[in-house]
């Protein structure tokens, strides 16, 4: 299993240079109608707004105790450079309850972006294996979709 850089089970830390300005970044990730092209279903109801509440759907993963649905509530942003959200199944009896921080640095023409989720419980085996497959698909899937939603506009 691939772990952070410094070791640490309870976090995904993801780097990724994109070849948009930072605004242009930003627009993709808190604009509704740019969220709902990369993201999974649900995340058109994003508002940028502290405490809003929204959920978003995919398919369930009985192996991670993913229900297939996440509540998102919008904790904390600074307009065009950091974006906080906590993620939470749906499901009360999955403890998953994860914070997803997005940080954008200019870089050149692009933008650096860093992507934090945090929250796994070591402890847990189908934390452990949710981290994973969410390890790969922020950078496989999401970062990718992310990328062709940003060469569109």
């Amino acid at each position: 299993m691939s772990t952070a850089p410094d070791g640490d089970l309870t976090t995904i830390r993801v780097d990724q240079f994109l070849p948009h300005p930072p605004a242009k970044v930003w627009r993709a990730l808190t604009e509704p109608a740019l969220l709902a092209q990369w993201q999974m279903p649900g995340a058109g109801n994003f508002r940028l707004e502290v405490g809003h509440r929204y959920r978003m759907t995919s398919v369930p993963r009985p192996n991670t105790k993913f229900s297939g649905a996440v509540d998102v509530q919008v904790l904390a942003f600074e307009p065009g450079r950091m974006l906080r959200l906590r993620w939470a199944d749906a499901d009360p009896a999955n403890p998953a309850d994860w914070t997803i921080t997005w940080t954008l640095e200019q870089e050149g023409r692009g933008t650096r972006l860093f992507l934090v989720h945090e929250g796994f419980d070591p402890d847990d085996p189908a934390q452990m294996m949710a981290r994973k497959v969410m390890d790969g698909g922020w950078r496989s899937h999401v970062l990718r979709a992310l990328g062709q939603a940003l060469d569109g506009l």
